[in-house]
């Protein structure tokens, strides 16, 4: 199921939700701000990505040939968690009870306690491959439509998994998975070139963009890649600025 999406002053709707409404959706869940640049570094990009990319919805998030979404930079989820309630898969009114005893919604996310999420996740270096895995197993059942979408952060990149990760999934071919990296220079090492060409030597088709720009998200999220994974590089500004 696609999403319509509307532009009005600016402005992008779809069933009433918008972008400025997320800032206020965050507002409502405390107890994590330590942790709230992790959440913050993402939302632009996952804005877009639910709001114009992925094929998926509260009516399908059960649907085998729907898109697939991995938060994989799951240690501060209130931005993620503002934007499934602006979609409409978790009730706003429980966003309040963030961190709570009985709350669904976890420090970490939980896939058991919450529709549309498809990882539980926040241990840093295990996103990456599940959606490997993901990809791997959809094109084993012949399903080839359904895109896998994993989000990760920079500092990620410490674990030596997802480099595995990274190498497995360009040799193997896997154009339904795509990553988005948040890159607010959290990474402890460095990479010759970038971030972008760790993943084009493995193979993989890339794309570096400004973290805060929708239309450019937007584009690189939408690059024809055939035969290829595809990565989107997305800056913001550096965490400690």
């Amino acid at each position: 199921m696609t999403t319509q999406t509307t532009v009005n002053t600016g402005t992008e709707t779809v069933n009433g939700a918008r972008f400025e409404d997320l800032q206020p959706l965050m507002a409502l869940m405390t107890g994590d701000e330590k942790h709230d640049v992790a959440a913050t570094s993402t939302l632009d990009a996952l804005w877009v990505l639910y709001d114009r990319v992925l094929r998926v919805a509260p009516d399908t998030a059960e649907a085998q040939d729907r898109d697939r979404f991995l938060l994989s930079k799951g240690h501060g989820p209130m931005a993620y968690y503002a934007v499934l309630a602006a979609k409409g898969f978790i009730d706003p009114a429980v966003l309040p009870s963030f961190g709570g005893y009985d709350s669904p919604l976890g420090y970490h996310p939980d896939r058991t306690l919450l529709s549309g999420v498809e990882i539980s996740s926040g241990s840093l270096g295990h996103g990456l491959p599940l959606a490997v895995g993901t990809a791997l197993g959809l094109r084993a059942q012949g399903l080839t439509d359904p895109a896998v979408w994993v989000l990760v952060g920079d500092a990620e990149f410490d674990e030596g998994s997802n480099h595995e990760a990274v190498a497995f999934a360009g040799a193997y071919g896997l154009d339904r998975l795509h990553a988005v990296v948040i890159d607010n220079s959290s990474a402890t090492h460095g990479w010759h070139g970038g971030i972008a060409q760790r993943f084009a030597s493995a193979g993989w088709s890339t794309a570096t963009v400004d973290g805060r720009d929708h239309e450019a998200l937007h584009r690189a999220y939408t690059t024809a890649h055939p035969g290829r994974p595809h990565v989107v590089v997305a800056r913001v500004e550096p965490k400690n600025s």
